[in-house]
């Protein structure tokens, strides 16, 4: 069969089903994406295109959504169009991402290719992060952003054959009307990869000897370190948890930029505006803010951890909480409805109120007093997670019977098992 792929940031959600269909053998597969320092996956060809045109920066703040994204979803469609007339190469499906235009013009190229379309999350004014925080105040005019911002998805619907979305709740978010459009299946985790190891250290440089599951460690992950992932209310429970566990270490992974959200106008952004805040109520030599790290790394860090925090506002789920449950972590997490969804309170993981950083220090500072009193919930939580959203066993069967359902009889793929 002939794939192709379409991601603006390489590999993106598809990183482990290409990476399976490239594997299988005898398959021709094609990834487009903007990402010019793209990862060079065996058996599959990277095409890197450029957007067609981008909105000026103080242009018409309704309108600059859409034009970039008409400029990714032209440029997307003059490279394939180019890529069909230099090698011949026409796919026999398209799977992509339809949040950033490139999806939107392709049928205008190929009518006849069947496009399955992700679709990651639709802006509303209630129950997702408009207004959730009230540091952040909802403007007269955020509804008129929030629509914007939904041009998008409502154009790219009619674009596609069918569409993905990985929860329950980040289908939910979208209106009724695209409900019977859409099918939810997570991505999918590697659970045989993920999974715990008690023998696991790390070395750190400013520490005389590596750290081991024998430290007090407490994990932080996020892609950025911004107020829409919790960093705030992370960082403001640390002066409790480090008073009250003389012996805890805390590891911070993320970058110092915001994916999401309100920007911290503080020149060190929010790691600088939360570290003047807190001053000296927080011992700093026993926190480690590491940036981002290798994936390798990142696993490590997690295995490490006695206790791993997990923060997000009503948002898209990260990857990387299913991914600690499947390392069996001892997880608290934000009482929200996405992480409602895969964790259940007292079973599977411990949930705390958001804006609430002494409940949030008070349960961390009960797992590390108590791990063993603690340790069925990361036990159960990786069942959980191999139960419902591993990649071989849940998610990669679902994802090729919606293509073998959109692809002719002699094409349709072999399902596992």
């Amino acid at each position: 069969m002939n794939l192709l792929f379409v991601h603006q940031n390489m590999p993106g959600q598809y990183r482990e089903l290409v990476n399976w269909l490239a594997r299988r053998g005898g398959h021709q597969i094609v990834f487009l994406t903007q990402r010019r320092n793209a990862p060079e996956l065996d058996g599959v060809r990277t095409v890197v295109y450029r957007a067609h045109h981008e909105a000026a920066q103080d242009g018409y703040g309704l309108s600059k959504v859409w034009e970039d994204a008409a400029g990714a979803g032209v440029g997307a469609a003059l490279a394939v169009r180019q890529l069909e007339a230099e090698t011949g190469f026409k796919p026999d499906i398209v799977i992509g991402h339809a949040g950033w235009g490139e999806l939107t013009f392709l049928k205008d190229v190929w009518p006849d290719v069947p496009v399955i379309g992700f679709f990651e999350y639709y802006y509303n004014l209630t129950g997702g992060l408009v207004g959730f925080d009230p540091e952040d105040p909802v403007s007269d005019h955020a509804g008129f952003f929030a629509r914007a911002r939904n041009v998008v998805p409502t154009m790219n619907i009619e674009s596609v054959d069918i569409g993905q979305c990985p929860t329950v709740w980040q289908r939910d978010r979208f209106p009724a009307s695209f409900h019977d459009r859409l099918y939810v299946c997570h991505d999918g985790i590697r659970t045989d990869r993920l999974s715990p190891d008690p023998d696991v250290s790390l070395a750190l440089g400013r520490l005389d000897r590596p750290l081991t599951r024998d430290d007090e460690i407490v994990t932080y992950v996020a892609r950025n370190l911004e107020r829409t992932r919790g960093f705030h209310i992370l960082m403001r429970a640390l002066p409790r948890i480090l008073e009250e566990r003389p012996r805890a270490r805390i590891l911070i992974v993320g970058g110092n930029e915001t994916s999401y959200g309100e920007t911290s106008t503080h020149p060190g952004g929010l790691r600088g505006e939360m570290e003047a805040e807190l001053g000296d109520r927080v011992d700093w030599d026993r926190v480690h803010i590491l940036g981002r790290v290798p994936y390798a790394d990142f696993c490590r860090i997690v295995r490490l951890g006695r206790c791993h925090i997990y923060l997000t506002m009503p948002f898209v789920l990260s990857w990387s909480l299913l991914e600690a449950m499947s390392m069996q972590a001892t997880v608290v997490a934000s009482d929200v409805a996405p992480v409602r969804e895969v964790m259940t309170h007292g079973k599977t993981g411990l949930l705390v109120d958001f804006f609430d950083p002494d409940a949030l220090a008070a349960q961390v500072i009960e797992v590390l007093a108590r791990p063993a009193d603690f340790a069925e919930l990361g036990a159960a939580a990786r069942a959980h997670v191999v139960s419902e959203y591993d990649f071989e066993t849940r998610c990669l069967p679902v994802h090729l019977s919606k293509i073998n359902d959109l692809v002719p009889a002699r094409l349709r793929l072999d399902l596992p098992g």
